[in-house]
């Protein structure tokens, strides 16, 4: 079977139960063990070796505890949110991340990003702190906590007569294309949301829409959830808002384009789920 997606795994150890016991956290935190996660330009750090970079502990200054690595204290600071620049940046990032590292960027990268945009109460619009070793946020008016959130998104691949549709974005390299995707709107289901955005992005309907995998995708903080549909008729209807592209590619297209350059167009990274779908349709 092709590998699980990128930043999946178990990662740390979150350690929930000590969310609550800001005195255990303190007492982690001045463990000689304990490290505080090093970041570089708005994203954790990665070494020349591809892991995350970690520091001795101040613990004066660590708000957020992202949990245990073999028993060792694991925290890091909150720096200060991203701009759409800075995530392009920090996607490049991940063709040098390890794999075994991955949960844990995504996870203080999405955790960070969160923090900096909810400083302030939803209820009342006053200041808000970190609490529950910086996994919610209590207002200091009205008491209200907030929890962060990861915006659930489908991302899919359809299927005709052995073919596989695929598109390009504006903001692509040339020659790439994936995965079409989009936001679940609420009151929506994960199959409902896959058959209206073939339909909107692409002009197609489908049916017999599965779920394959999903992946945690911290820019800034989303879940992707991956799935296959089957489609009724071939006839496309692109929406050129959305899309600059879409097409339909034969299965040794898109075994082609998986072994390397030269191929019928240019797939997503490895890191990407949509890849991950790609490599679960021609194994099936």
């Amino acid at each position: 079977m092709p590998p699980e997606p990128f930043f999946s795994g178990a990662g740390l150890d979150r350690a929930d139960a000590l969310r609550c016991q800001p005195e255990a956290i303190a007492a982690l935190a001045r463990d000689p063990a304990a490290r505080v996660l090093d970041w570089h330009d708005g994203a954790p750090a990665v070494g020349a070796d591809g892991r995350l970079q970690w520091l001795p502990v101040d613990p004066a200054d660590v708000p957020l505890f992202l949990g245990l690595a073999d028993g060792a204290p694991r925290f890091s600071a909150l720096p200060p949110g991203t701009s759409a620049a800075d995530m392009r940046a920090h996607v490049a990032l991940l063709g040098q991340l390890d794999p075994a590292d991955a949960p844990t960027f995504a996870a203080a990268l999405s955790l960070a990003n969160w923090h900096c945009r909810h400083r302030f109460c939803a209820v009342c619009g006053q200041p808000t702190g970190p609490v529950r070793g910086g996994w919610s946020r209590r207002c200091e008016a009205c008491a209200a906590e907030h929890f962060p959130r990861a915006d659930p998104v489908v991302i899919m691949l359809a299927e005709h007569d052995g073919r596989l549709l695929l598109g390009r974005q504006p903001r692509f390299p040339p020659g790439r294309y994936s995965a079409l995707a989009g936001f679940v709107e609420p009151g929506e289901t994960i199959e409902a949301a896959v058959a209206r955005e073939l339909n909107e992005e692409a002009g197609i309907a489908v049916a017999n829409v599965r779920y394959v995998a999903s992946q945690p995708w911290p820019f800034p903080s989303s879940l992707m959830i991956g799935c296959t549909a089957r489609a009724l008729a071939p006839e496309l209807a692109i929406d050129r808002n959305e899309l600059d592209d879409a097409r339909w590619f034969t299965r040794d297209e898109v075994a082609r384009a998986l072994d390397g350059p030269g191929g019928a167009f240019d797939p997503p990274g490895r890191y990407a789920v949509a890849r991950t779908l790609l490599e679960h349709w021609l194994a099936a």
